[in-house]
């Protein structure tokens, strides 16, 4: 047994590695991590940016959001004011004809109201959607534009 020992040791110590094909598998390793190190800052990256224009939109929101409120009250106001000043003008009616002529004028002028109303909630509601949209839209279009670079 010992000649065979003897003989593993002999090979062993004779035995050349290639250093060639080492040194490639050591450059690929290298490489290797060197793109997943870069593959995950790209990722921290974009997680970093997605998280601020969602924290974006979030405060966007909650702000058109007040706003859209506010409006709605302003004009529920407004609709209540007229409301009761037709309805004073009303109690002081002294004939049919006057009667037809206030509720004519009042339900011309409330539905006159309620287009313009309408039109400017529609406006405000539109222009929220864009600024709640736009922080991501922004990102999404950086990270096609960086995709497209890449």
């Amino acid at each position: 047994m010992t000649k065979t020992a003897d003989k593993t040791a002999e090979i062993t110590e004779n035995a050349e590695v290639p250093t060639e094909a080492t040194d490639q598998f050591r450059a690929v390793a290298e490489k290797g991590v060197e793109q997943s190190k870069e593959a995950l800052s790209k990722l921290a990256t974009g997680a970093e940016a997605t998280q601020k224009a969602l924290e974006s939109s979030f405060e966007t929101a909650k702000t058109a959001s007040n706003e859209l409120s506010l409006k709605t009250i302003a004009a529920l106001r407004a609709n209540a004011e007229a409301s009761f000043s037709h309805l004073e003008a009303l109690v002081a009616v002294k004939s049919p004809s006057e009667f037809i002529e206030l509720q004519t004028d009042f339900l011309r002028k409330q539905v006159e109201k309620t287009v313009e109303q309408g039109k400017e909630f529609q406006a405000a509601a539109t222009k929220a959607a864009e600024d709640v949209s736009k922080p991501i839209k922004d990102v999404y279009e950086k990270a096609i534009k960086d995709l497209k670079v890449a």
